[in-house]
């Protein structure tokens, strides 16, 4: 360790005085941060009244906690939503598993059934004996990841369709193709939530109505498909042309040289740039609150509104910014892992 220490932080005189200037700054500022955060923050109590400290007020988020993770979602029946993000849970786990039996098939499986079978649960009514849950009532942290997962469900898929249509030799494709990326790449994600939730209704036949909440997903998944695309376009154009036409030698089809043998490749390749897209559309669904969607972070910001505890900003935000960022940290050590695993199974 003294040789590491000596090597890489205090091999020259600069490099002490640098490292030494660092560690300083450091000092400066985790002493007084640990101090607000931990040790003279107040974590007990039901009240302002209780946060006497200099530290942070933690009683505020502990009295709020169940609005920051449901949102107004019905007391009685959040079990429901614990119950969707269990099953979500156990079967990406599953699917994560690769000595899973027939795990491309329970892959399409997962994909096709849990996404409806999670809004039918979450939502209620519809015939199935669960008692009616409108979509103004969903926030919190549940409605961040679901517009995260949805709209990625829609994103990924569509993205990777796109990326092959701008590379197609079919000009009507490749030309539709490439107005659908430059238009949403083009157009700010806080505008197209603002026009899909106001202009779309308009648009629509007399009596046709589509939910605020499937509004904003789907405006967020065409804007973060558009740069999906892009992402997998560099993948595609990394590869050597011979694949193809080797492939093509060995009579294989346009969609069976694509499934084995350019998309696995073209995806692993670009997944750094798709891992990138998806943190970008974890964070961009706090703009769903311009049109009065309530996400974590608009949950923050309406329990602030509350005159017991005005004054809570910090408090409000630190947590909120801590989720997302565990969240967003989380994300990008498992694209590395993949990556590594990728790499491992490819020989490099």
């Amino acid at each position: 360790m003294i040789a590491w220490l000596r090597q890489r932080l205090f091999a020259t005189p600069v490099d002490a005085a640098v490292t030494l200037v660092c560690l300083y700054m450091v000092w400066r500022l985790s002493v007084p941060l640990v101090h607000w955060l931990l040790l003279d923050a107040t974590w007990s109590g039901s009240s302002r009244d209780d946060c006497t400290g200099a530290g942070a007020c933690w009683v505020f988020v502990r009295v709020r906690f169940g609005q920051f993770m449901y949102g107004q979602y019905p007391l009685g029946e959040r079990w429901r939503v614990d119950l969707v993000g269990a099953l979500w849970l156990m079967v990406t786990l599953a699917l994560s598993w690769r000595g899973l039996p027939r795990r491309a098939g329970a892959t399409l499986a997962a994909v096709l059934l849990l996404p409806p079978v999670g809004i039918v649960v979450l939502h209620g009514g519809w015939g199935t004996g669960l008692r009616l849950v409108e979509t103004r009532e969903w926030g919190g942290l549940m409605l961040t990841l679901f517009l995260t997962l949805y709209a990625g469900l829609i994103a990924i898929p569509l993205g990777v369709l796109l990326a092959l249509g701008r590379r197609s030799r079919l000009p009507l494709v490749r030309f539709a193709s490439v107005v659908f990326i430059e238009f949403w790449r083009g157009v700010p994600i806080i505008t197209v939530i603002f026009l899909a939730s106001l202009l779309l209704p308009l648009i629509m036949p007399t009596g046709f109505d589509i939910d605020r909440l499937a509004r904003a997903v789907i405006g967020l998944a065409f804007v973060i498909a558009a740069y999906m695309a892009e992402a997998v376009r560099g993948g595609l154009q990394a590869l050597p042309e011979g694949q193809t036409e080797a492939a093509q030698a060995l009579g294989l089809g346009y969609w069976g040289i694509q499934r084995m043998i350019v998309l696995p490749q073209a995806l692993r390749i670009a997944l750094p740039a798709m891992t990138n897209e998806v943190i970008s559309l974890f964070k961009s669904t706090t703009l769903v609150l311009i049109v009065s969607i309530f996400d974590l972070l608009g949950i923050a910001q309406a329990a602030l509104a509350d005159p017991a505890w005005v004054g809570m900003n910090m408090e409000a935000y630190v947590f909120a910014g801590a989720i997302y960022w565990f969240a967003c940290f989380g994300l990008s050590q498992w694209s590395r892992t993949r990556e590594r695993r990728l790499q491992l199974a490819h020989g490099r």
